[in-house]
């Protein structure tokens, strides 16, 4: 059975395809392709695995793959310039369609490479890893990483569709399973409280990867993300809500290397750290801070920084993030579990404490 949600943006609307087999289904991705033009772009992990599948529904198009290494670390500049490379031999048009066909990593190079290349064409998110299926798949945020700083060069692009097909999360190793659990609880944490506890009551389900459970939380987290960027789609007000512990987690992204920790991973830390500023405010009671941390490590998720991340480490890259405002830090803070907020108005000497009791 596929579900379908919508992201409801006007003339720009698009809907979200969840179930099983949906890359068995041709017409899916049919109703979205307007010219015979298509170039899918995979990594070195997806493409023995998914790429021939897409091919296959695709073989009435002038359809082109690029296969890239796998890793956030290749989120960058250079390797970009291969899917403008492909583009570019292909003679392809303005009227081509580009296709994700992977994770995170490429899901957002691939909408920023079609962002700019002609100065925008229609690209299909096809998200494979439970990440990009409940997070970076909706929402058209596309990027790629600088050496200082994650997600600096981007740019606003919304795909013509999701298709979250739960049969790929089968290939999922334990790390990558855990890392898309993070972005999953922090919809809880932000504005879902009930979603929260039922987190709490499923998670030996969802990391025994029940195909009935999964399916919910993906549906449950896919609603909440596409009412908010519904409600605030380039980021102005609540949708900042959705970087629910990214400055610390970023910060801790950057600083061990892009691709030494699974960007789930980094933001449970830094869910962890927020939720532990939250407390220091007397915002978050002792108790719900525990069982935030509890969940995560739960979720087989780590809740403590690496080793080597100092506190003027933190601050330096933490003071380079998009929410800075007016040369200070804004972080998404918790009132409560499901009651987040956005603050600038905290004690300095408050985020210290929390910076120095994270490092080491």
């Amino acid at each position: 059975m596929t579900k379908t949600l919508s992201v409801q943006l006007g003339k720009r609307s698009y809907p979200i395809y969840i179930g099983h087999n949906l890359l068995l289904q041709p017409e899916l991705i049919y109703r979205h392709i307007t010219s015979i033009e298509v170039l899918i772009v995979t990594n070195k992990t997806i493409a023995p695995l998914y790429l021939q599948l897409v091919l296959n529904l695709l073989h009435n198009h002038r359809c082109k793959s690029v296969i890239l290494p796998d890793g956030e670390q290749f989120k960058s500049l250079d390797i970009l310039n291969q899917i403008f490379d492909q583009l570019l031999i292909n003679n392809f048009s303005k009227q081509v369609t580009l296709i994700a066909l992977g994770g995170g990593v490429i899901g957002d190079i691939t909408g920023f490479a079609a962002a700019c290349y002609q100065r925008g064409v229609p690209f299909i998110q096809i998200p494979t890893t439970l990440l990009s299926q409940v997070d970076s798949s909706i929402g058209g945020k596309t990027a790629v990483n600088h050496p200082l700083g994650k997600n600096m060069i981007g740019a606003f692009h919304h795909p013509k569709c999701v298709i979250a097909d739960t049969n790929t999360l089968n290939t999922l190793n334990n790390r990558q399973l855990s890392s898309g659990l993070a972005e999953i609880i922090k919809y809880g944490l932000i504005n879902d409280s009930k979603f929260f506890s039922w987190i709490k009551q499923n998670m030996p389900a969802l990391r025994a990867k029940d195909p009935l459970i999964l399916a919910k939380a993906i549906e449950r987290a896919c609603l909440n993300k596409a009412n908010i960027v519904a409600n605030d789609e380039f980021e102005h007000g609540t949708r900042i809500l959705l970087n629910f512990g990214h400055t610390f987690g970023h910060a801790i992204e950057t600083g061990m290397g892009y691709g030494n920790w699974l960007h789930g991973e980094a933001i449970s830390c830094g869910m962890v750290m927020a939720s532990d500023l939250s407390r220091r405010l007397g915002w978050l009671t002792i108790k719900d801070a525990k069982s935030i941390s509890d969940l995560l490590k739960a979720s087989g998720l780590p809740i403590t920084t690496p080793q080597g991340m100092t506190v003027r480490q933190f601050m330096d890259l933490m003071s380079i993030d998009k929410k800075i405002k007016n040369n200070k830090i804004r972080l998404i803070l918790l009132q409560g579990i499901g009651n987040a907020v956005i603050s600038d108005d905290y004690p300095s000497d408050l985020l210290t404490a929390t910076l120095k009791s994270f490092s080491h």
